[in-house]
Formats: structure tokens, C-alpha cells, sequence
């Protein structure tokens, strides 16, 4: 056989002919200047239209989930004017469009992380260990209601709600359990908590010090991002203003004793469950974030101190370039505002480093297999878009908490994305992209339109104080809905492609007498420890609270004297009083 043929993609049997192929292929050869556009103008007045012409495209509009209106095509001429110098760079070089590390995936691959947590202590580790044995890189907490609220398990608001939507934690025993047998110096943790936040991390820092770790070389996160919760979720204890106090003394306190900790993931993840669009959930996330070092400098912050342990956390929906292109559009904008806003001068201080989760809004209870096929474009569409780690939900989650092997094929799933996709083997693979780098500029433009607009109300804090944040996600969450209740937007299994009857998978069962046997362990923790020390110990953290000094120690010595999370959190309710949630809509 020739070299000529057969060509790749020619059906066996069929020679290639050079001489219409490579006019095809190189514009060259007879007919080139017939038959070939010389813009993109005179494609889409002639090929373009004749073919729409013979046969229309399926709809009049497309659009992504954000509203963004998508061209048939993307060329040059849609970067007109751009210099990929200032707007692209290089990775591990400012503006970090590109990404954070100059090697990426290349030096190492994301950390690959399996958000978990239910019922007790015991079982939560039960669960950690066995995913660290199936090649989980990073732990990531979930914690129960009444402890995102400040309540131990016997409080009568805790009723109903012990161990349902994550572990049960009350006490150093409780952490001591959770964390038995892992090692904490060699492990990050991410713990997804806010209002209490700075208790937890006090418990995870007092169960290392009594294992004789270096709390120094302690990595991870907290989450502690007390604005969004009063924008998107709603487990907020204080108001605004002594929240933001804890926040920042979270900051100030581990950038001295625990330097490698992130002491913030600033989430836009669950304003987008809320129903926020691509844009807003970048401007509404680097508008918190803006709030946060504000006011971190404003309480006698360098800058350049605490800058480099802020992290993100993002959420991935299903529309894959658009999220790709919010990535990038997110670290631009973010070297930009530290530079300009706070004169950053370190490098790492301009770097958005994120996490990312799959979207959790998007899985279905209807042929929950289908979530699987949603939650590994939405993982390749992060790894793409240069995340540092990434979660992948498990397909029986808009059911229950997720069984074991549910958790199992999500890390797979993970897994099969790092080494036999070939995705992470070149670095921003999409760079230059007409349509993700057009995608990128524009929402850039619409998340800065939403920065300006907070700016112009006093910034995030008043912002939400006035509703305008809550009422833009609203908004945009009821057109997305309208959308597809009229079919104008696709759900496989649900409002298309349904099946008559489902199998439902098993599914994880709380143990209902969790709630008794975690107050009983309360009371007998009560009889046991020094209640005098405990007393001590709260009452200096009341008198810090009421003056200025920083919090943290208070709370790491009330923690290390017994003191529960009900109490800690109560003691500072009887100083910064609670948030009662009083909008106009």
C-alpha cells in the first residue's frame, strides 16, 4: 500500500486523493480563492448562511447558563485588540490566567479530595481512613447543623438534625475520635465550617498538640467564610460586624502559629447552588474576598502577612467552557485587585488558589446514574480550568449522604480524569482558545460590573445588609428555573428523556439513637473534667470578646480545659448577641 492510500478517517478500502484533500486541508491547490472566506464576515454572509439556509439550527439562540449569548463561531477578530502579554502571561507569573504554579498537574496532580462526614465520630473516621486506602490525597470535613450552629448534640435545637448532614462535633473527645489513627502533619484537612470556625480549628490544633505534632507543619483549611453564609446558606450565629472580628483574628492568629493553614476558603461555590449565574458568582465571591482582607487591614494587617494562606472554593456546573473561562477570568481579576486595591507586593499574595467541588444543585433523584456522566464533565471542566483540588460528588447525593462505593466511583472517577485522560500533561491546555478567551473577557466585564455595583453600596458588608447580593442570586435562580420549566433548558431524567419506572440505589441510613448516645457521652465528659477550669476558661474568653484582643488563644484554651462547641458558642452569644435575618425583598 502507498503512503497515499489511506488517509486517517478514510473508511477502509478508500484511497486518498491528494489533490482535493490538500486543497481542503492547506487552502492551496485549484479553487482556494472560490472557495475559501477571507473573514470571518464573508464565511458567515456565504458558507454560513447557505448552510443554515438548507437546514436551520436546532434553536434561534444559544446561550450558557450564565445568559451569555454563544456565536456560531469565534476567531481573531473576537480578540481584536487583546495582548496576550498582560491578559494570559505565564503560568506561575501574574496575572495567573494561565494558573498558579508554573508546572501545574505536570509537577503534581490536584489534590483529589472526598467531602465526608455523618453520624458520629467513629464513623466519619471509619469513612476517612478507607478513602485514604483508596487513594484519597486531602480530607475534607462535613459537619452536622447544630455544629455549623454553635449547639452540642443534647442542646433541644439540636433535635432531629445530630449526624444527619455530617459528623456530630462537641468536644476535644469527639475530635480526638475523628481523627484517630491519621496523621495530621502529613495529611491536609479541609473542614467546611463558618460560624464556628475558629472552634473547630481550635479542637483540630489541640488534638495535634496533644500528639506531640509540630502544629507548624499542620496544612489544610478552614473554610470560615462568615459572608456567604448570610448570602447563600444561612448558618450564621453573630452578626455581620463581630463575625468579621473572628475572621480576622482567625487570620492574624495562624499566620504566626499555624503558617502552612489557609485560614479562609472565600466560597462561591454555594452562592452558584444558590441559583447565581457564572458572573456573579465571581463578582460576589472576590467582593467578600475584598471584604475580608479590608478588613483584615484595617485591623493591623500586613497584607502581605496573611494574603498568601486566602484560598477560594468554586463550584463546576455543567456548561464547560463557560466554567473553564470563570476560572480563568477569577485569578486575573484577583491579581489585579490585590495589586491595585492593597498594593500587594509578594507574588503569593496575588495568587487565587482554589478548591473546587462538582455542583451538587445539578445532580437529579431521577436515574441518579446520570450524575456520574454530569460530575465527570464538571471535574474535567475544574482540572481545565487549573484547580489546586478538586471534590467530585457521588451519584446518590440528592438522595442521601453518600453510600460507600457512591464515594468510591466519585474518587474514581477522579482518578481515571488524572491518569488516563492525558488531560493533565500540558499546562492550560485551552489557552488561546478564541471562544474560552473571548468567553474569559466577557466574564470578566460582567463580574466587574457586579464589583462596581457593590463598591458604589459600601462593599460587600452593606451589600448584603441591604439585600441587593441576595436578591441578584434570587433573581437569576428564578429565570434559570423559568428556563426549564419551558424546555428552553435541557435536564436529562427530568423535564426530558424520563423513564416510567427507577431503580433506586441503596442508600446510607443515620442511625436515629445517635442523638441519645452522643448526649450521654456529653454528660458523662461534664462529670468528669475540671467544671472550675472550664469557667476559667470561658470567662476569659467573655472578657476578650468584650475588649480587642484576639480571640483564638481564648478559644484554643478553653477547648484544651474541656470546654464544648455549645459553650464556647454561647459565651460569645452573650457578648455579640445573635443575627436576625431582616430584609426587604
Amino acid at each position: 500500500m502507498s503512503i497515499d492510500a489511506k488517509r486517517p478517517g478514510a473508511p477502509d478500502g478508500h484511497a486518498a486523493d491528494p489533490a482535493t484533500d490538500g486543497a481542503r486541508a492547506s487552502g492551496t491547490g485549484a479553487g482556494a480563492s472560490a472557495d475559501t472566506s477571507a473573514s470571518a464576515a464573508e464565511w458567515r454572509a456565504t458558507t454560513y448562511r447557505r448552510a443554515i439556509e438548507k437546514a436551520p439550527e436546532r434553536q434561534d439562540r444559544f446561550v450558557t447558563a450564565g445568559g451569555i449569548e454563544t456565536a456560531p463561531l469565534y476567531t481573531a477578530e473576537d480578540l481584536a485588540g487583546c495582548d496576550p502579554a498582560e491578559r494570559l502571561g505565564y503560568p506561575g507569573e501574574p496575572p495567573y490566567t494561565r494558573g498558579v504554579q508554573p508546572t501545574m498537574y505536570r509537577g503534581r496532580l490536584w489534590t483529589m479530595r472526598q467531602y465526608a462526614g455523618f453520624g458520629t465520630a467513629e464513623e466519619s473516621n471509619r469513612r476517612y481512613r478507607y478513602l485514604m486506602e483508596q487513594g484519597t490525597t486531602g480530607l475534607s470535613v462535613a459537619f452536622d447543623l447544630p455544629t455549623q450552629m454553635g449547639y452540642d448534640a443534647d442542646n433541644a435545637l439540636a433535635e432531629g438534625e445530630v449526624g444527619k448532614v455530617g459528623v456530630s462535633i462537641s468536644s476535644l473527645e469527639d475530635m480526638r475520635t475523628l481523627f484517630a489513627e491519621i496523621p495530621q502533619e502529613r495529611v491536609t484537612t479541609s473542614m467546611t465550617i463558618n460560624a464556628t470556625a475558629s472552634i473547630l480549628l481550635a479542637l483540630y490544633i489541640a488534638v495535634a498538640k496533644e500528639r506531640g505534632a509540630d502544629v507548624r507543619k499542620l496544612s489544610g483549611t478552614v473554610q470560615n467564610d462568615i459572608l456567604k453564609e448570610y448570602i447563600a446558606r444561612g448558618t450564621y450565629i453573630y452578626p455581620p460586624r463581630p463575625s468579621m472580628r473572628i475572621v480576622t483574628d482567625v487570620f492574624s492568629y495562624c499566620a504566626d502559629a499555624v503558617p502552612r493553614w489557609n485560614t479562609i476558603s472565600i466560597s462561591g461555590y454555594h452562592i452558584r447552588e444558590a441559583g447565581s449565574t457564572a458572573a456573579q458568582e465571581i463578582g460576589f465571591t472576590l467582593a467578600n474576598g475584598i471584604a475580608y482582607v479590608g478588613a483584615a487591614v484595617a485591623a493591623g494587617l500586613a497584607g502581605d502577612r496573611f494574603a498568601p494562606q486566602l484560598s477560594f472554593f468554586f463550584n463546576s456546573h455543567n456548561t464547560v467552557f463557560e466554567e473553564i473561562a470563570k476560572f480563568r477570568a477569577a485569578r486575573r481579576m484577583w491579581a489585579r485587585i490585590m495589586a491595585e486595591r492593597f498594593g500587594a507586593r509578594d507574588p503569593r499574595s496575588r495568587m487565587l488558589r482554589f478548591h473546587t467541588q462538582t455542583a451538587g444543585s445539578t445532580l437529579t433523584a431521577q436515574q441518579p446514574d446520570n450524575n456520574v456522566v454530569r460530575t465527570a464533565y464538571q471535574a474535567m471542566a475544574a482540572v481545565l480550568g487549573g484547580t489546586q483540588s478538586l471534590h467530585t460528588n457521588s451519584k446518590d447525593e440528592a438522595l442521601a449522604l453518600p453510600a460507600e462505593d457512591a464515594a468510591t466511583l466519585a474518587l474514581r472517577t477522579q482518578q481515571v480524569l488524572a491518569y488516563e485522560t492525558g488531560v493533565a500533561e500540558t499546562i492550560d491546555p485551552l489557552a488561546g482558545s478564541y471562544y474560552v478567551e473571548a468567553l474569559t473577557d466577557e466574564l470578566e466585564r460582567r463580574a466587574q460590573a457586579y464589583l462596581d455595583e457593590i463598591d458604589a453600596l459600601g462593599g460587600s458588608v452593606r451589600a448584603i445588609e441591604q439585600g441587593y447580593i441576595q436578591r441578584q442570586i434570587e433573581e437569576a435562580a428564578y429565570d434559570y428555573q423559568r428556563d426549564l420549566d419551558d424546555e428552553r433548558r435541557i435536564v436529562v431524567g427530568v423535564n426530558r428523556f424520563q423513564v416510567a419506572e427507577e431503580r433506586r440505589p441503596e442508600l446510607l441510613r443515620v442511625d436515629p439513637t445517635l442523638a441519645r448516645a452522643q448526649a450521654a457521652k456529653l454528660a458523662d465528659l461534664r462529670a468528669r473534667r475540671d467544671n472550675a477550669a472550664v469557667g476559667a476558661a470561658l470567662a476569659a474568653l467573655a472578657a476578650a470578646a468584650r475588649g480587642t484582643a484576639n480571640l483564638m488563644p481564648h478559644i484554643v484554651g478553653a477547648v484544651e480545659r474541656d470546654a464544648t462547641l455549645g459553650e464556647i458558642s454561647d459565651t460569645l452569644r452573650g457578648i455579640f448577641g445573635e443575627q436576625r435575618e431582616e430584609r426587604a425583598l
